[in-house]
């Protein structure tokens, strides 16, 4: 994830968000590239949007979506995974040729919403996010 691709996920969450939220992008490590909490935003979306990209970033699953679907709710297997993953929706991988380069977390919004932002993001910066 370059900079330039990061900067232009940030620009594509705060132009097309309905109200502020905070938004993450980090690289295939999980360690941000570039991030913002907008004005207004909730202080607590910050860590929330991190954690996001974070999961979608390092865990196997595409989406936090995918990776929530995979634990099933079960306490056993959420205690399993790393304490620093999400299971909220908006934390979505980006690839480029087939390969993850990173990754965006929004939050804020409701999980949906997070979630389709994080896409838009991921394709406005010229990369491709999962089906």
């Amino acid at each position: 994830m370059t900079h330039d691709q990061a900067l232009a996920a940030l620009r594509s969450v705060i132009d097309t968000a309905s109200a502020p939220v905070s938004v993450v992008v980090v690289d295939t490590h999980g360690e941000v590239v570039a991030s913002v909490a907008m004005s207004g935003a909730a202080r607590d979306t910050y860590l929330n949007a991190r954690r996001k990209a974070y999961t979608a970033a390092r865990s196997d699953a595409f989406t936090t979506r995918a990776l929530a679907e995979k634990a099933g709710g079960s306490p056993t297997e959420l205690a399993s995974f790393d304490p620093q993953f999400s299971f909220f929706l908006g934390g979505v991988a980006a690839f480029a040729s087939g390969s993850r380069v990173g990754a965006v977390g929004v939050s804020g919004l409701p999980g949906e919403v997070d979630e389709e932002l994080a896409i838009a993001a991921i394709r406005a910066a010229g990369l491709d996010a999962p089906a």
